[in-house]
Protein backbone atom coordinates (compact mmCIF):
# COMPACT_ATOMS: atom_id res chain seq x y z
CA UNK A 1 0.00 0.00 0.00
CA UNK A 2 1.07 3.49 -0.80
CA UNK A 3 1.99 5.62 2.15
CA UNK A 4 -0.33 8.87 1.74
CA UNK A 5 1.17 12.18 1.55
CA UNK A 6 1.36 13.62 4.90
CA UNK A 7 -0.56 16.72 6.00
CA UNK A 8 2.51 19.01 6.73
CA UNK A 9 3.74 18.39 3.52
CA UNK A 10 0.31 19.46 2.19
CA UNK A 11 0.45 22.42 4.08
CA UNK A 12 4.04 22.91 2.86
CA UNK A 13 3.46 22.62 -0.16
CA UNK A 14 0.42 25.20 -0.77
CA UNK A 15 2.52 27.86 1.62
CA UNK A 16 5.35 28.21 0.06
CA UNK A 17 4.47 29.47 -3.09
CA UNK A 18 1.89 32.04 -1.06
CA UNK A 19 4.28 32.77 1.01
CA UNK A 20 6.79 33.70 -1.75
CA UNK A 21 3.42 35.90 -3.26
CA UNK A 22 2.60 37.93 -0.06
CA UNK A 23 6.03 39.17 0.31
CA UNK A 24 6.34 39.33 -3.19
CA UNK A 25 3.75 41.86 -3.58
CA UNK A 26 4.00 43.90 0.25
CA UNK A 27 3.26 47.28 -0.39
CA UNK A 28 6.44 48.38 1.75
CA UNK A 29 9.93 48.11 0.56
CA UNK A 30 12.05 45.87 3.38
CA UNK A 31 15.75 46.71 2.15
CA UNK A 32 15.39 47.53 -1.15
CA UNK A 33 12.80 46.01 -4.44
CA UNK A 34 16.30 43.69 -5.91
CA UNK A 35 16.26 42.24 -1.88
CA UNK A 36 13.02 41.78 -1.07
CA UNK A 37 12.56 39.80 -4.57
CA UNK A 38 15.16 37.35 -3.14
CA UNK A 39 13.66 37.22 0.33
CA UNK A 40 10.21 36.13 -1.01
CA UNK A 41 11.92 33.20 -3.00
CA UNK A 42 13.80 32.80 0.26
CA UNK A 43 10.92 32.08 2.15
CA UNK A 44 9.39 30.01 -0.37
CA UNK A 45 12.71 27.36 -0.53
CA UNK A 46 12.68 27.20 3.23
CA UNK A 47 9.11 26.61 3.95
CA UNK A 48 9.62 23.46 1.43
CA UNK A 49 13.01 22.50 2.86
CA UNK A 50 11.49 22.28 6.34
CA UNK A 51 8.39 20.95 5.14
CA UNK A 52 10.43 18.60 2.80
CA UNK A 53 6.74 18.95 0.22
CA UNK A 54 8.59 18.14 -2.11
CA UNK A 55 12.58 16.50 -2.49
CA UNK A 56 14.88 19.34 -1.00
CA UNK A 57 16.93 18.88 -4.12
CA UNK A 58 14.14 19.87 -6.58
CA UNK A 59 13.70 22.91 -4.13
CA UNK A 60 16.98 23.56 -4.51
CA UNK A 61 15.86 24.32 -8.60
CA UNK A 62 13.99 27.38 -7.66
CA UNK A 63 16.82 29.89 -8.00
CA UNK A 64 17.66 28.54 -11.62
CA UNK A 65 13.65 28.65 -12.58
CA UNK A 66 12.56 31.73 -11.01
CA UNK A 67 15.83 34.06 -10.44
CA UNK A 68 16.02 34.28 -14.33
CA UNK A 69 11.89 34.43 -14.81
CA UNK A 70 12.27 37.79 -12.56
CA UNK A 71 15.24 39.36 -13.71
CA UNK A 72 16.88 38.93 -10.86
CA UNK A 73 19.59 37.10 -12.66
CA UNK A 74 20.61 35.64 -16.05
CA UNK A 75 20.09 32.12 -16.46
CA UNK A 76 24.42 31.69 -17.12
CA UNK A 77 24.91 33.30 -14.40
CA UNK A 78 22.81 30.87 -12.08
CA UNK A 79 24.17 28.09 -13.81
CA UNK A 80 27.34 29.60 -12.46
CA UNK A 81 25.99 28.10 -8.63
CA UNK A 82 25.38 24.71 -9.69
CA UNK A 83 28.45 24.25 -11.63
CA UNK A 84 30.95 25.54 -9.13
CA UNK A 85 34.40 23.62 -8.27
CA UNK A 86 32.80 22.89 -4.95
CA UNK A 87 30.27 20.70 -6.50
CA UNK A 88 32.97 18.70 -8.93
CA UNK A 89 34.92 18.19 -5.16
CA UNK A 90 31.78 16.53 -4.19
CA UNK A 91 31.11 14.43 -7.18
CA UNK A 92 34.83 13.33 -7.60
CA UNK A 93 34.50 12.16 -3.85
CA UNK A 94 31.04 10.43 -4.56
CA UNK A 95 32.58 8.58 -7.22
CA UNK A 96 35.53 7.53 -4.96
CA UNK A 97 32.99 5.86 -2.71
CA UNK A 98 31.30 4.14 -5.53
CA UNK A 99 34.47 2.43 -6.29
CA UNK A 100 35.36 1.73 -2.95
CA UNK A 101 31.51 -0.17 -2.40
CA UNK A 102 31.78 -1.49 -5.92
CA UNK A 103 34.78 -3.63 -5.39
CA UNK A 104 34.03 -4.08 -1.24
CA UNK A 105 37.02 -2.29 -0.23
CA UNK A 106 35.02 0.14 2.27
CA UNK A 107 34.08 -3.60 3.80
CA UNK A 108 37.62 -5.26 4.05
CA UNK A 109 39.19 -1.54 5.52
CA UNK A 110 36.11 -1.72 8.16
CA UNK A 111 36.90 -5.61 9.24
CA UNK A 112 40.52 -5.43 9.50
CA UNK A 113 40.43 -2.55 11.69
CA UNK A 114 38.09 -3.80 14.51
CA UNK A 115 40.33 -6.72 13.90
CA UNK A 116 42.92 -4.81 15.58
CA UNK A 117 41.31 -3.47 18.58
CA UNK A 118 40.76 -6.70 20.19
CA UNK A 119 38.29 -9.06 21.41
CA UNK A 120 36.66 -7.87 24.60
CA UNK A 121 33.25 -6.17 24.72
CA UNK A 122 34.29 -2.42 24.91
CA UNK A 123 36.80 -2.71 22.73
CA UNK A 124 34.52 -4.33 19.96
CA UNK A 125 32.66 -1.28 20.34
CA UNK A 126 35.23 0.75 20.20
CA UNK A 127 36.81 -1.04 16.91
CA UNK A 128 33.25 -0.53 15.07
CA UNK A 129 33.35 3.24 15.78
CA UNK A 130 36.64 3.46 14.75
CA UNK A 131 35.96 1.67 11.96
CA UNK A 132 32.76 3.19 11.15
CA UNK A 133 33.97 6.97 11.21
CA UNK A 134 37.24 6.46 8.93
CA UNK A 135 35.13 5.11 6.13
CA UNK A 136 32.45 8.01 6.86
CA UNK A 137 35.66 10.79 6.48
CA UNK A 138 35.11 9.44 2.80
CA UNK A 139 32.00 7.62 1.51
CA UNK A 140 28.97 8.86 2.38
CA UNK A 141 27.87 7.76 6.49
CA UNK A 142 24.23 6.10 5.41
CA UNK A 143 26.68 3.44 2.92
CA UNK A 144 29.02 3.22 6.09
CA UNK A 145 26.37 2.52 8.14
CA UNK A 146 24.69 -0.03 5.90
CA UNK A 147 27.86 -1.34 5.78
CA UNK A 148 28.92 -1.76 9.39
CA UNK A 149 25.47 -3.00 10.77
CA UNK A 150 25.02 -6.90 9.12
CA UNK A 151 28.68 -7.19 11.35
CA UNK A 152 27.08 -5.57 14.51
CA UNK A 153 24.20 -7.83 14.24
CA UNK A 154 26.53 -10.78 13.64
CA UNK A 155 28.00 -10.20 17.07
CA UNK A 156 24.51 -9.16 18.77
CA UNK A 157 23.44 -12.45 17.91
CA UNK A 158 26.22 -14.27 19.76
CA UNK A 159 24.91 -12.81 23.01
CA UNK A 160 21.34 -13.02 22.15
CA UNK A 161 22.72 -17.35 21.60
CA UNK A 162 24.58 -17.88 24.18
CA UNK A 163 24.02 -20.08 26.96
CA UNK A 164 22.66 -17.22 29.57
CA UNK A 165 20.00 -15.77 27.18
CA UNK A 166 20.39 -11.70 26.51
CA UNK A 167 21.28 -10.12 29.70
CA UNK A 168 21.17 -6.94 30.91
CA UNK A 169 24.55 -6.18 30.17
CA UNK A 170 24.00 -8.09 26.07
CA UNK A 171 21.46 -5.76 25.91
CA UNK A 172 23.50 -2.30 26.78
CA UNK A 173 26.27 -4.24 24.78
CA UNK A 174 23.88 -3.84 21.51
CA UNK A 175 22.50 -0.42 22.55
CA UNK A 176 26.18 0.99 22.54
CA UNK A 177 27.34 -0.53 19.36
CA UNK A 178 24.29 0.27 17.39
CA UNK A 179 24.60 3.80 19.02
CA UNK A 180 28.11 3.91 18.60
CA UNK A 181 27.82 3.17 15.08
CA UNK A 182 25.50 5.77 14.24
CA UNK A 183 27.08 8.37 16.33
CA UNK A 184 30.40 7.86 14.50
CA UNK A 185 29.23 8.20 11.18
CA UNK A 186 28.07 11.31 11.60
CA UNK A 187 30.88 12.70 13.90
CA UNK A 188 33.36 10.86 11.71
CA UNK A 189 32.63 12.94 7.84
CA UNK A 190 33.36 15.93 10.16
CA UNK A 191 37.20 15.22 9.29
CA UNK A 192 37.07 15.72 5.96
CA UNK A 193 35.71 18.31 3.55
CA UNK A 194 34.05 15.74 1.60
CA UNK A 195 32.98 13.43 4.45
CA UNK A 196 29.70 15.27 4.90
CA UNK A 197 27.71 17.32 2.93
CA UNK A 198 27.47 20.89 5.49
CA UNK A 199 31.01 20.88 5.06
CA UNK A 200 31.38 21.10 1.42
CA UNK A 201 27.94 23.85 1.41
CA UNK A 202 30.17 25.82 3.84
CA UNK A 203 33.76 25.82 1.99
CA UNK A 204 31.63 26.54 -1.06
CA UNK A 205 29.65 28.95 0.13
CA UNK A 206 32.83 31.05 1.09
CA UNK A 207 35.01 30.58 -1.88
CA UNK A 208 31.91 31.67 -4.08
CA UNK A 209 30.99 34.57 -2.47
CA UNK A 210 34.46 35.75 -0.34
CA UNK A 211 36.97 34.37 -2.74
CA UNK A 212 37.94 32.73 0.58
CA UNK A 213 39.49 29.21 -0.32
CA UNK A 214 39.80 26.38 2.49
CA UNK A 215 42.04 23.62 1.46
CA UNK A 216 41.29 19.91 2.44
CA UNK A 217 44.48 19.71 4.37
CA UNK A 218 43.32 23.15 6.24
CA UNK A 219 39.72 21.68 6.97
CA UNK A 220 41.43 18.64 8.27
CA UNK A 221 43.73 20.57 10.62
CA UNK A 222 40.26 21.47 12.56
CA UNK A 223 37.72 18.50 11.72
CA UNK A 224 39.93 15.74 12.59
CA UNK A 225 40.86 16.64 16.34
CA UNK A 226 37.57 17.24 16.86
CA UNK A 227 36.14 14.05 15.07
CA UNK A 228 38.80 11.84 17.15
CA UNK A 229 37.70 13.71 20.21
CA UNK A 230 34.22 13.26 19.72
CA UNK A 231 34.92 9.79 19.00
CA UNK A 232 36.69 9.28 22.44
CA UNK A 233 33.61 11.13 24.31
CA UNK A 234 31.13 9.45 22.65
CA UNK A 235 32.63 6.02 23.40
CA UNK A 236 33.05 7.54 27.38
CA UNK A 237 29.35 8.35 27.11
CA UNK A 238 28.41 5.39 26.19
CA UNK A 239 30.15 2.72 27.63
CA UNK A 240 31.25 3.92 30.78
CA UNK A 241 28.38 6.27 31.46
CA UNK A 242 24.80 5.72 29.73
CA UNK A 243 25.18 2.23 28.80
CA UNK A 244 28.04 0.29 30.87
CA UNK A 245 27.95 -3.47 29.71
CA UNK A 246 29.96 -5.33 32.37
CA UNK A 247 30.72 -8.04 29.86
CA UNK A 248 33.83 -10.02 29.64
CA UNK A 249 35.80 -11.09 26.89
CA UNK A 250 34.24 -12.94 23.87
CA UNK A 251 36.40 -14.40 21.46
CA UNK A 252 33.24 -15.49 19.26
CA UNK A 253 33.13 -12.02 17.88
CA UNK A 254 37.18 -12.43 16.48
CA UNK A 255 35.68 -15.61 14.81
CA UNK A 256 32.80 -13.55 13.09
CA UNK A 257 35.32 -10.93 11.72
CA UNK A 258 37.63 -13.77 10.53
CA UNK A 259 34.80 -15.37 8.66
CA UNK A 260 33.68 -12.40 7.10
CA UNK A 261 37.22 -11.61 5.88
CA UNK A 262 37.80 -15.43 4.83
CA UNK A 263 34.83 -14.74 2.72
CA UNK A 264 36.19 -11.25 0.90
CA UNK A 265 39.26 -13.52 0.09
CA UNK A 266 42.88 -12.31 -0.75
CA UNK A 267 43.25 -8.51 -2.42
CA UNK A 268 42.30 -8.85 -5.83
CA UNK A 269 43.53 -6.53 -9.06
CA UNK A 270 40.42 -4.29 -8.85
CA UNK A 271 41.14 -3.47 -4.69
CA UNK A 272 44.36 -2.93 -5.27
CA UNK A 273 43.74 -0.53 -8.28
CA UNK A 274 41.30 1.47 -6.36
CA UNK A 275 42.72 1.47 -3.01
CA UNK A 276 46.48 3.03 -5.43
CA UNK A 277 44.19 6.24 -6.70
CA UNK A 278 42.39 6.61 -3.11
CA UNK A 279 45.88 6.23 -1.85
CA UNK A 280 46.76 8.94 -4.05
CA UNK A 281 43.92 11.04 -4.23
CA UNK A 282 44.39 11.28 0.17
CA UNK A 283 48.02 12.36 -0.34
CA UNK A 284 47.36 14.84 -3.10
CA UNK A 285 44.73 16.68 -1.19
CA UNK A 286 46.79 16.55 1.66
CA UNK A 287 50.06 17.92 0.39
CA UNK A 288 48.71 20.26 -2.85
CA UNK A 289 49.44 23.55 -1.69
CA UNK A 290 53.18 22.12 -0.77
CA UNK A 291 53.31 20.88 -4.30
CA UNK A 292 52.10 23.48 -5.80
CA UNK A 293 54.38 26.04 -4.30
CA UNK A 294 57.92 23.97 -5.16
CA UNK A 295 56.17 22.50 -8.73
CA UNK A 296 55.97 25.69 -11.33
CA UNK A 297 54.31 23.81 -14.15
CA UNK A 298 51.17 22.46 -12.50
CA UNK A 299 48.39 24.06 -10.39
CA UNK A 300 46.24 21.44 -7.88
CA UNK A 301 42.98 22.14 -6.67
CA UNK A 302 41.20 20.01 -4.14
CA UNK A 303 38.24 19.69 -6.71
CA UNK A 304 41.09 19.29 -9.99
CA UNK A 305 42.74 15.82 -7.52
CA UNK A 306 39.03 14.71 -7.10
CA UNK A 307 38.17 14.84 -10.58
CA UNK A 308 41.31 13.43 -11.53
CA UNK A 309 40.22 10.31 -9.25
CA UNK A 310 36.89 9.96 -10.99
CA UNK A 311 38.51 10.17 -14.24
CA UNK A 312 41.43 7.13 -13.58
CA UNK A 313 38.48 4.96 -12.04
CA UNK A 314 36.15 5.21 -15.38
CA UNK A 315 39.37 5.11 -17.88
CA UNK A 316 42.40 3.08 -16.21
CA UNK A 317 42.06 -0.72 -17.28
CA UNK A 318 42.11 -3.45 -15.15
CA UNK A 319 41.31 -5.89 -17.73
CA UNK A 320 42.18 -4.40 -21.68
CA UNK A 321 41.55 -7.44 -22.87
CA UNK A 322 38.52 -7.51 -21.91
CA UNK A 323 37.92 -3.86 -21.56
CA UNK A 324 36.94 -3.64 -18.38
CA UNK A 325 36.96 -0.93 -16.13
CA UNK A 326 36.72 -0.09 -12.34
CA UNK A 327 33.74 1.95 -12.99
CA UNK A 328 31.11 2.20 -15.60
CA UNK A 329 28.96 5.08 -16.63
CA UNK A 330 26.29 2.95 -15.74
CA UNK A 331 27.71 2.97 -11.96
CA UNK A 332 26.52 6.23 -11.77
CA UNK A 333 23.34 5.53 -11.24
CA UNK A 334 23.55 5.53 -7.63
CA UNK A 335 25.22 8.23 -7.19
CA UNK A 336 23.41 10.84 -4.93
CA UNK A 337 23.01 13.62 -7.76
CA UNK A 338 20.44 15.70 -5.86
CA UNK A 339 22.34 16.30 -3.33
CA UNK A 340 24.96 18.04 -6.19
CA UNK A 341 21.60 20.19 -7.71
CA UNK A 342 21.34 21.11 -3.63
CA UNK A 343 24.92 22.35 -3.53
CA UNK A 344 23.90 24.60 -6.34
CA UNK A 345 20.47 25.75 -5.21
CA UNK A 346 22.08 26.84 -2.11
CA UNK A 347 25.25 28.54 -3.26
CA UNK A 348 22.47 30.02 -5.63
CA UNK A 349 20.86 31.51 -2.95
CA UNK A 350 23.33 32.71 -1.44
CA UNK A 351 24.84 34.79 -3.95
CA UNK A 352 21.30 35.95 -4.87
CA UNK A 353 21.30 37.58 -0.67
CA UNK A 354 25.09 38.44 -1.16
CA UNK A 355 24.38 40.37 -4.09
CA UNK A 356 21.42 42.21 -3.46
CA UNK A 357 22.61 43.36 -0.19
CA UNK A 358 21.09 41.45 2.09
CA UNK A 359 23.85 39.99 4.09
CA UNK A 360 25.43 43.39 4.65
CA UNK A 361 22.00 44.52 5.86
CA UNK A 362 22.36 42.03 8.69
CA UNK A 363 25.58 42.39 9.55
CA UNK A 364 24.78 46.32 9.56
CA UNK A 365 21.67 45.39 11.94
CA UNK A 366 24.34 43.41 14.08
CA UNK A 367 26.96 46.06 14.42
CA UNK A 368 24.20 48.52 15.78
CA UNK A 369 22.92 46.12 18.45
CA UNK A 370 26.31 45.67 20.09
CA UNK A 371 25.44 42.39 20.61
CA UNK A 372 27.91 39.95 22.38
CA UNK A 373 30.05 38.21 20.70
CA UNK A 374 30.35 35.17 22.90
CA UNK A 375 26.75 34.79 23.06
CA UNK A 376 26.04 35.00 19.60
CA UNK A 377 28.56 32.34 18.42
CA UNK A 378 27.50 30.27 21.18
CA UNK A 379 23.72 30.50 20.45
CA UNK A 380 24.10 29.89 16.78
CA UNK A 381 25.36 26.76 17.36
CA UNK A 382 22.76 25.66 19.79
CA UNK A 383 19.85 26.37 16.97
CA UNK A 384 22.04 24.80 14.16
CA UNK A 385 22.59 21.65 16.16
CA UNK A 386 19.19 21.40 18.08
CA UNK A 387 17.41 22.31 14.43
CA UNK A 388 19.49 19.88 12.43
CA UNK A 389 17.05 17.06 14.64
CA UNK A 390 14.37 18.17 12.73
CA UNK A 391 15.32 18.69 9.35
CA UNK A 392 17.89 18.35 6.60
CA UNK A 393 21.34 19.37 7.74
CA UNK A 394 22.30 20.31 4.21
CA UNK A 395 19.64 22.60 3.77
CA UNK A 396 19.63 24.08 6.88
CA UNK A 397 23.29 25.04 6.67
CA UNK A 398 22.13 26.10 2.68
CA UNK A 399 19.70 28.56 4.48
CA UNK A 400 21.73 29.70 7.37
CA UNK A 401 25.08 29.94 5.67
CA UNK A 402 24.55 33.68 4.49
CA UNK A 403 22.69 34.74 7.69
CA UNK A 404 25.77 33.48 9.80
CA UNK A 405 27.91 35.77 7.13
CA UNK A 406 26.05 38.66 7.92
CA UNK A 407 26.34 38.27 11.28
CA UNK A 408 30.20 37.85 11.28
CA UNK A 409 30.21 40.85 9.06
CA UNK A 410 28.42 42.92 11.54
CA UNK A 411 30.63 41.52 14.80
CA UNK A 412 33.72 42.22 13.04
CA UNK A 413 35.07 38.32 12.58
CA UNK A 414 35.93 35.97 10.17
CA UNK A 415 33.27 34.75 8.42
CA UNK A 416 34.95 31.00 8.63
CA UNK A 417 35.55 31.59 12.15
CA UNK A 418 32.09 31.39 12.84
CA UNK A 419 30.73 29.82 9.99
CA UNK A 420 33.24 26.40 10.68
CA UNK A 421 31.53 25.60 14.06
CA UNK A 422 28.62 26.09 12.89
CA UNK A 423 28.67 24.03 9.55
CA UNK A 424 30.44 20.97 12.66
CA UNK A 425 27.49 21.78 14.59
CA UNK A 426 25.41 20.35 11.64
CA UNK A 427 26.44 17.01 11.77
CA UNK A 428 26.24 16.49 15.50
CA UNK A 429 22.61 15.28 16.25
CA UNK A 430 22.49 12.15 18.41
CA UNK A 431 18.82 12.64 20.39
CA UNK A 432 16.14 11.59 17.23
CA UNK A 433 16.15 8.70 14.83
CA UNK A 434 15.24 10.90 12.24
CA UNK A 435 17.88 13.52 12.27
CA UNK A 436 20.24 11.92 10.42
CA UNK A 437 20.55 8.58 8.05
CA UNK A 438 23.16 6.44 10.40
CA UNK A 439 20.10 7.41 13.35
CA UNK A 440 17.12 5.75 11.52
CA UNK A 441 19.02 2.80 9.85
CA UNK A 442 20.04 1.45 13.71
CA UNK A 443 17.09 2.38 14.86
CA UNK A 444 15.69 0.10 12.32
CA UNK A 445 17.35 -3.00 13.36
CA UNK A 446 15.44 -3.09 16.55
CA UNK A 447 17.56 -3.02 19.56
CA UNK A 448 17.27 1.09 20.02
CA UNK A 449 13.73 2.48 21.53
CA UNK A 450 13.61 6.43 21.12
CA UNK A 451 13.76 7.08 24.91
CA UNK A 452 17.58 5.20 24.91
CA UNK A 453 18.54 7.18 21.86
CA UNK A 454 17.59 10.35 23.37
CA UNK A 455 19.06 9.39 26.65
CA UNK A 456 22.54 9.35 25.17
CA UNK A 457 22.14 11.60 22.34
CA UNK A 458 21.00 14.99 25.39
CA UNK A 459 24.29 14.28 26.91
CA UNK A 460 25.85 14.19 23.73
CA UNK A 461 24.31 17.50 22.20
CA UNK A 462 25.46 19.35 25.28
CA UNK A 463 29.15 17.90 24.59
CA UNK A 464 28.80 18.69 21.18
CA UNK A 465 27.95 22.48 21.85
CA UNK A 466 30.19 23.12 24.69
CA UNK A 467 33.35 21.69 22.41
CA UNK A 468 32.20 23.43 19.08
CA UNK A 469 32.02 26.80 21.34
CA UNK A 470 35.57 26.00 22.61
CA UNK A 471 37.02 25.02 19.06
CA UNK A 472 35.61 28.51 18.07
CA UNK A 473 37.22 30.78 20.11
CA UNK A 474 40.43 28.78 20.41
CA UNK A 475 41.76 26.10 17.25
CA UNK A 476 39.59 27.61 14.72
CA UNK A 477 40.98 31.02 14.94
CA UNK A 478 44.63 29.77 14.63
CA UNK A 479 43.98 27.49 12.00
CA UNK A 480 41.88 29.86 9.82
Amino acid sequence: MKPTYPLLKKIGLILGPILFLIFYNLPITIINPEADKIIAIAIWMISWWITEAVSISVTALIPLTIFPLLGIMEMKEVATSYGSPIVFLFFGGFVMALALEKVNLHRRIALNIIKLTGTSPNRVILGFMIATAFLSMWISNTATTVVMLPIALSVIDLLINDKDGFTAGDKNFALSIMLGIAYAANVGGIATIIGTPPNTVIVGFLETEYGIQISFLDWMMVGFPFSCVMIALVYFVLVKWVYPNGLKEFDSSTNIIEEELKKLGKINKQEARVLIVFAITIFLWITRTYINAEVSFIKLSDAGISMLAALALFSIPFNLKQGEFTLDWKDTVRLPWGILILFGGGLALASGLSSAGVIDYIGQIVRESNLNTFLIVSLLIIIMLFMTELMSNVALVAIFAPVVAGIAIGLDLEIIHILAPVAMAASCAFMLPMATPPNAIVFASGHIKVHEMVKAGVILNIISVLLLILLAFTVIPKVF
